[in-house]
């Protein structure tokens, strides 16, 4: 029964938070691999990207709120998020439009359109901000929990409980379904072979009659929708807060540089291991060891090799050692 109680306690602060932010960091480092592979640039306004897309989500979700339609036990966010995709990836092509094509007919060097997207990023983040103000703000309606831990101690007698909440659960199968949609366009459809191939050698995609420009608006159009459910997810899971997507870029260029730029099965990949890195080592583990260990060896102290407060940092080393040791990350993506 120690065991078992153990293991719960794990679950509980450890696999299942872990899993659930793995899956959001996954979703946003797709984003940034798609866009670093195809348009060959790092765009820092990723962060901002999923900022914009997930405040459309809540401003619609209020409405609808208002106007008294949910979607029952599941989040009214989830009714919002076309409109809201459709809003971020007109933001997007914008953006494009007036910024990124004019580097892209000059041939400008990757590092100006990393400096472009700094700028970009800043007037997304000012946008944001202006539109829904700096501040914590709350969208989440429906059931709470999938599974409480008083159920979950009800039917299984255990000491400790289990609580899986109905966000992480939604972001979970979001992260799925989507991953294996994106897969198979790449791997089964025209374009997605034809995104492929302008990835791998774009003076050989040109010579066989690829459109480039088509290439780029469905790269925008996808990185839009990743971008925006990945906001979505997190602000569920957690708050809808600027500042703080623009905190999540460095966990998410991890995830896609540990896992090989360019790379998407490399981007999901490190998305979970930079999200298991930085729960485990800011997780105290006293109260699963006091499960383990005999009572003369129960530890004193919270046994937490880090606070929460510095998790970003996590990534921040492990993108070091990374790009010390391996820059083409774990699957051999392009090298930084």
């Amino acid at each position: 029964m120690e065991i078992l109680n153990a293991f719960v306690v794990l679950a509980n602060f450890v696999l299942i938070p872990a899993i659930a932010y793995g899956s959001q960091l996954a979703l946003g480092a797709l984003g940034v691999t798609l866009i670093y592979g195809i348009l060959r640039f790092s765009n820092f306004a990723h962060g901002d990207t999923m900022a914009f897309g997930a405040m459309i989500a809540v401003l619609v979700t209020w409405w609808f709120q208002s106007m008294g339609i949910s979607l029952g036990p599941l989040p009214t966010a989830l009714l919002a998020l076309p409109f809201a995709i459709l809003g971020c990836v007109g933001l997007l092509l914008l953006t494009d439009r007036w910024v990124y094509r004019f580097y892209r007919e000059q041939k400008a060097k990757p590092v100006i359109l990393v400096i472009a997207s700094l700028g970009v990023m800043f007037i997304m983040n000012g946008l944001v901000r202006f539109v829904i103000g700096p501040g914590d703000q709350k969208f989440g309606d429906g059931e709470r929990f999938l599974i409480s831990a008083r159920e979950f101690k009800k039917m299984t007698g255990l000491h400790e409980g289990l609580a899986i909440k109905t966000s992480q659960g939604i972001t979970v199968i979001a992260a799925v379904i989507v991953v294996i949609a994106l897969f198979w366009f790449l791997n089964r459809t025209r374009t997605g072979k034809s995104m492929r191939a302008y990835s791998d050698n774009e003076d050989l995609a040109l010579l066989s009659g690829i459109n480039p420009e088509r290439v780029v608006l469905i790269t925008w159009i996808i990185v839009g929708a990743l971008a925006t459910i990945a906001g979505v997810l997190y602000g569920l899971d957690k708050s809808f807060k600027p500042f703080v997507y623009f905190m999540l870029l460095l966990p998410i260029f991890a995830s896609a540089i540990v896992g090989g730029l360019g790379n998407p099965l490399g981007a999901i990949a490190g998305g979970y291991i930079i999200a298991f890195s930085e729960v485990m080592v800011t997780y105290p583990w006293k109260r699963v060891l006091s499960y383990l260990l005999p009572e003369s060896m129960e530890p004193s102290g919270l046994v937490q090799l880090l606070s929460t407060d510095y998790k970003f940092a996590v990534s921040f080393v492990i993108l070091v050692i990374v790009l010390l040791f391996k820059p083409t990350g774990i699957f051999q993506g392009k090298s930084v």
